[in-house]
């Protein structure tokens, strides 16, 4: 009992957050990919999908892997507040991984973005997906976003024409460091909502279905060979 007591007080304040519908994206290869939001039994495929990209230096996958590998471990022990993780997987092998978190009333923090099926926007679309669950279910206002990479900055900062709200707030600081903090706003996301996030709602119950259990890729395209053995 004591060491469950000491647990708890361990964990951060959780708040109550609503769910993210999942949604079909078919993609510019015909392929169909459902997006839904994670829970804890699929730690061991998310888990085993970031670890091999860690020694990939290529577009900067190794401080994103590494830092998504903690983010996801973290969701998964309890120790970071309202964090969400959301995946993209095609006949239930992931394609792609983003994370982020609920920080307050109005107020979200963007993590992580990892691209695992690559040339087909996968990480675009995921990117809209989490942008989605902050403002639309979340109910946020804004949502603060950093990139690590050169295609990351492209992708978000220059794509979506974030707000650099360096200036205006000096003090305003995104909790994973890096490039001066920008924002989407709900105004922005209501103007450009209706070209970056696609899919369609209800998934059919066979599509949904070959999203239950996740695996793991059998190998990263465009990225050094790397291939799951056995």
């Amino acid at each position: 009992m004591a060491v469950d007591q000491l647990e708890m007080k361990l964990r951060p304040p959780a708040a109550e957050m609503a769910s993210y519908p999942s949604k079909l994206i078919t993609l510019a290869s015909g392929e169909k990919m459902v997006v839904r939001e994670c829970t804890h039994k699929d730690v061991g495929a998310l888990l085993g999908t970031v670890y091999p990209l860690l020694a990939v230096s290529k577009d900067y996958y190794d401080i994103v892997a590494a830092r998504m590998y903690s983010e996801i471990l973290g969701w998964f022990r309890y120790r970071v507040a309202n964090e969400f993780v959301i995946v993209g997987a095609i006949n239930g092998e992931i394609a792609g991984i983003v994370t982020s978190r609920h920080v307050k009333e109005g107020e979200g923090m963007s993590l992580h973005t990892l691209t695992i099926k690559r040339g087909l926007r996968v990480g675009a679309q995921l990117f809209a997906a989490k942008m989605e669950h902050h403002i639309e279910y979340l109910k946020e206002n804004e949502v603060h976003i950093v990139a690590e990479s050169p295609i990351g900055f492209k992708r978000w900062m220059i794509e979506y024409e974030l707000e650099d709200r360096s200036a205006q707030y000096p003090g305003l600081r995104h909790e994973l460091g890096g490039v001066p903090t920008f924002t989407l706003t709900r105004k922005l996301w209501d103007a450009i909502k209706a070209v970056k996030c696609t899919g369609t709602r209800p998934v059919p119950a066979e599509l949904l279905k070959t999203a239950e259990k996740l695996t793991m890729p059998n190998e990263y395209v465009q990225l050094p060979g790397w291939k799951r053995e056995g």
